[in-house]
């Protein structure tokens, strides 16, 4: 008899938990949750935990994760974008990482990387459309002007990125990009969307400074990434901005986690110091978004640092719950939610009938200790073991 069942201590079915829930598999799908295993499957069984694949809502597949990543983009050739994107891609898998969003390549790099066997599924926005000279201008996306603005999202819709990325402030990583300035005007910000939206493509915008993130919001963006609030004293975001990110339902993938010591670049660093902003501070922000309502969803900016590696997303999540986030909420934030925001909460981020066998093991309970979902046991791609 074709296909399999697993059956582990609990399972986490993307919204909520559940003892000894077995799960049968056929032909890359997921085909019974619960009830009797069927006569003569094979049955892997675990004293861990089962939970759908997970997602990476905001990575970067292009950069390697080594000091300066995304500064070496500009010169890599097409062979060597790739190799970089295929070590990416593995890395993720092998961390429990399915589906994988891509907010800014070179060359709209990861989009021929989609619907490839063997790797994770991948959303991508091509090179981020920024201001002349802005944030991460050596991806190739950088638009002056009403007509170049349109220009730039009729070219991704014609590629066929799957979100429009726009950088909204400058950024830490960009040498000379001002972290807490806007790169566009609310007109501009407001056509980008508007055009997007009539192409049918969502629009996520990078936002650190407290201006921007207001702007984007004025602009109705259907995600900020970051959303840091940074002002010259600090984080600072009022009550009223975030019950406004909440009612407008503005999705926020705030890049939570790090992978050992963070050494930003000197000019981030420096900022840091001077606005006296810190970690903690930021995890609590997020926090607070979380308890005003804001939808959540696990990003890790991988890829563009030491600290900020590819396979890492599990960190993002255990911040949130380091922060005070619900546990199960937290994780729903790289399954079932993170899946929805995706477009693909119809067949992916959950264990259901019907639904990608894109499945995790790990070694542990996430839902006691959320340092477990860092410990993959095993992990099925479209329902095909894969090798860790």
């Amino acid at each position: 008899m074709d296909g399999f069942a697993i059956r582990a201590a609990r399972v986490f079915d993307g919204e909520r938990v559940h003892d000894d829930l077995p799960v049968v598999v056929r032909d890359g799908r997921i085909d019974a949750v619960g009830g009797p295993v069927p006569a003569g499957l094979p049955v892997t069984g675990s004293p861990g935990t089962l939970l759908p694949g997970l997602f990476d809502m905001h990575t970067h597949l292009c950069g390697d994760g080594g000091p300066g990543a995304l500064d070496r983009l500009a010169g890599y050739s097409a062979d060597e974008l790739d190799q970089v994107i295929e070590r990416a891609l593995r890395t993720q898998l092998a961390a429990g990482v399915t589906t994988v969003r891509d907010l800014g390549d070179r060359r709209y790099a990861t989009l021929r990387w989609r619907g490839r066997p063997g790797v994770p599924t991948i959303l991508a926005a091509g090179p981020p459309i920024t201001s002349v000279g802005g944030h991460c201008w050596n991806m190739g996306g950088e638009a002056g002007g009403p007509d170049a603005l349109r220009a730039a999202v009729a070219e991704r819709a014609e590629r066929g990125v799957d979100v429009v990325k726009v950088m909204a402030s400058g950024g830490g990583m960009t040498p000379g990009s001002d972290i807490l300035a806007c790169q566009f005007t609310l007109a501009e910000l407001r056509l980008i969307v508007e055009e997007a939206h009539a192409a049918g493509l969502p629009v996520t915008a990078h936002a650190h400074g407290t201006p921007a993130v207001e702007q984007a919001v004025a602009a109705r963006v259907d995600g900020i990434e970051h959303c840091s609030c940074f002002t010259p004293d600090g984080i600072r975001m009022s009550d009223e901005l975030a019950a406004t990110i909440a009612g407008q339902d503005v999705t926020v993938c705030p890049t939570l986690g790090a992978i050992g010591e963070m050494t930003p670049p000197p000019a981030l660093r420096d900022f840091l110091v001077r606005t006296g902003s810190t970690i903690r501070d930021r995890i609590g922000q997020v926090a607070r978004l979380a308890g005003a309502g804001v939808r959540i969803v696990s990003g890790a900016d991988s890829g563009i640092s030491p600290a900020k590696p590819h396979g890492m997303v599990a960190s993002s999540v255990e911040w949130l719950v380091d922060g005070g986030v619900a546990t199960a909420a937290a994780l729903a934030s790289a399954t079932s939610v993170a899946a929805d925001v995706a477009g693909l909460g119809g067949h992916k981020g959950r264990i259901r009938p019907g639904f990608d066998a894109d499945l995790l093991l790990v070694d542990g309970d996430p839902l006691t200790d959320i340092t477990a979902l860092a410990r993959p046991v095993r992990v099925w791609l479209a329902g095909v073991s894969q090798r860790l």
